[in-house]
């Protein structure tokens, strides 16, 4: 006769649950102290092994932080490099303009010292060998207008003049040129003449040699001296620069000084063009200019 097999529902399940739940709070409750040295010898095994999961877990989560921040940081400082330099260039580009405007109103301040004369701007495009602005060429000619024998002023004074011109351009023989001799006169008193000689030698120094000075002349160190009225070509009352150093040459009948021009022929940019040509019967024969 065959044993049939009892059938165990899930009444029966969650009476075994409870049971066993019961049973293992009872032991909690009163055998807790006999479990104690067992605690005691799982937590001395694992706390170890916890504290080295623990300690390799924080470096691996620092080490992801570190390498994280850093690539952030490179960016950052790449962008930061990238504008640095971008403002370092509008910071050249401002200078340079501003620098640029500085000559500007320098010339129209010069223009409106010398409003009797028509002018026209001009930009210095090349020079000779020489570091000083002896000789340089400007980009306005024939077609702009300007001729042989036009005066040249820059900064607050005289500069030189045209000796040759084409279509678009045209030269400048400066004051400074060896060859240059301008018949100039102390503006304080207005008739007492003398020759302004151009020298590269001399400005090396800073000046140019005064010669031809009336003996008697009632002139002083710092006295400003102007193109006279009776130059061959250079328009009057331009200015040339400040005296010194006056005293009387060997012969006894004249002076000799100095004079620092007002031009700086060293960083020449822009120039006007004095368009009203001298025109002189009376020659002043001591002078090529």
């Amino acid at each position: 006769m065959k044993l049939q097999r009892k059938k165990i529902n899930s009444n029966h399940y969650l009476a075994i649950f409870i049971v066993i739940c019961a049973i293992l709070i009872g032991v909690s409750v009163f055998a807790g102290s006999v479990l104690t040295p067992v605690k005691s010898a799982f937590t001395f095994v694992l706390s170890p092994m916890q504290k080295g999961i623990n300690t390799v877990g924080n470096a691996a989560f620092s080490w992801n932080e570190e390498t994280k921040t850093k690539k952030e940081l490179r960016t950052e400082n790449k962008l930061l490099n990238e504008k640095l330099n971008a403002m370092r260039m509008q910071n050249r580009l401002l200078k340079q303009d501003q620098v640029e405007l500085d000559r500007l109103q320098g010339l129209l301040k010069l223009k409106k010292k010398y409003e009797k004369y028509h002018t026209v701007g001009a930009r210095v495009i090349s020079k000779g060998s020489s570091n000083w602005f002896e000789i340089f060429s400007i980009d306005k000619g024939s077609k702009d207008g300007i001729k042989k024998d036009m005066n040249v002023i820059a900064d607050d004074g005289l500069v030189g003049i045209v000796y040759d011109v084409t279509a678009n351009s045209a030269k400048v023989r400066t004051i400074i040129n060896d060859t240059s001799m301008v018949s100039a006169m102390f503006l304080k008193t207005s008739d007492s003449y003398c020759i302004v000689k151009g020298s590269l030698d001399t400005i090396e120094d800073g000046y140019l040699d005064v010669v031809y000075i009336d003996k008697d002349a009632k002139v002083k160190n710092g006295d400003e001296i102007v193109t006279s009225n009776v130059s061959s070509k250079f328009n009057e009352g331009i200015t040339i620069g400040k005296v010194s150093n006056i005293k009387m040459d060997s012969t006894k009948l004249t002076k000799t000084a100095r004079v620092t021009p007002v031009v700086d022929f060293k960083h020449l940019k822009e120039v006007l063009v004095i368009t009203d040509i001298k025109k002189t019967e009376n020659l002043d024969t001591n002078t090529k200019e």
